[in-house]
């Protein structure tokens, strides 16, 4: 039991963050969390996981990234087109109308920020790649989803006018990725001397970052998910599926188009685990009154950073 817990620590962290925060009756723990998240702890998160890839990835592994063409064009494949495609499949089961558009809002969602980028690197992949689709993926997004979540809603016989700030997404992809990104590259070519002792360290602490913020992610949501404890069942189940059928999309595009060990975990990462931020925005701007919705929102991104934690653990043993 021991091995097991210390060969899936993250995993464990991240159920055991879930259980803390959600029995504890006094809500103490929940407040703390919504106290950072209110105070830009999610945003401090993200700069310190981007700074330190800055320092652990290496120039020839920014140069393969960029270069990996097949591996990029996979990732977006499951990212803008394979996604909906699942969302519209599962749509035809007997679900409620709040159910089915928040596993919309989830499919035409990017890439996560930061816990794809982590696992990416924890499971042996290369870091920089997963960097590149967390960037292109975000500002593709910004034209994908006022195209693809209309159609969607056709099947729901709804419409919304979808308000989507692109600069504010330019600037925030900036200051929290590319910015800090290229910090750490800075100071790893000029200053900072960086062993492989080091980089496992850092590698480390971007895990412990990812589980802080869900953490905060969690308290922020902790009183919809509490009051709505029988919908689990239903939405559950829904968003394993959904998540693992994108991940079965991935290792399959990786196979199909040859795309080997050290390139195929940023392809099952980045093109699986869906941004929760964006998807919550649209949900409180422009469906409100869908409250299931928002529940699928969460609970699809605990549920792939729960699926996705033991996964990374998985091929990091195969690999190594």
């Amino acid at each position: 039991m021991t091995d097991a817990i210390k060969k899936q620590w993250f995993l464990f962290s991240l159920f055991l963050v879930f259980i803390l925060v959600m029995v504890d009756h006094t809500g103490t723990l929940a407040q703390i969390g919504i106290f950072l998240k209110n105070h830009h702890g999610p945003s401090a998160m993200i700069v310190i996981i981007f700074l330190a890839s800055g320092l652990i990835i290496e120039v020839d592994q920014i140069k393969a990234g960029i270069k990996d063409i097949k591996a990029t064009a996979a990732t977006l494949g499951v990212i803008v087109i394979l996604s909906p495609v699942f969302a519209l499949a599962l749509a035809l089961l007997p679900l409620s109308t709040g159910e089915i558009l928040g596993l919309f809002l989830v499919a035409v969602m990017p890439t996560t920020l930061s816990s794809g980028v982590v696992m990416t690197g924890q499971a042996g992949g290369n870091i920089a790649h997963a960097l590149f689709i967390t960037i292109i993926s975000n500002c593709i997004a910004i034209v994908s989803i006022p195209i693809v979540l209309p159609m969607l809603l056709g099947f729901l016989n709804m419409d919304a006018a979808l308000l989507i700030d692109r600069a504010t997404i330019f600037v925030k992809l900036a200051t929290l990725v590319l910015i800090p990104l290229i910090a750490g590259l800075l100071l790893k070519t000029y200053l900072l001397d960086i062993t492989a002792t080091r980089k496992k360290h850092l590698s480390i602490i971007n895990q412990v970052i990812v589980i802080l913020i869900v953490y905060m992610s969690l308290s922020g949501v902790r009183d919809v998910l509490a009051g709505k404890i029988a919908a689990l069942v239903v939405v559950f189940p829904l968003v394993v599926v959904f998540h693992l059928l994108l991940v079965a999309a991935a290792f399959a595009l990786s196979r199909m188009l040859d795309i080997g060990k050290g390139r195929r975990e940023a392809v099952v990462f980045m093109g699986s685990q869906k941004t929760l931020p964006l998807s919550v925005m649209l949900q409180m701007t422009c469906f409100p009154e869908h409250v299931a919705a928002l529940l699928v929102c969460v609970i699809y991104h605990i549920a792939h950073l729960m699926i996705d934690g033991f996964l990374a653990t998985r091929m990091s043993l195969k690999n190594s």
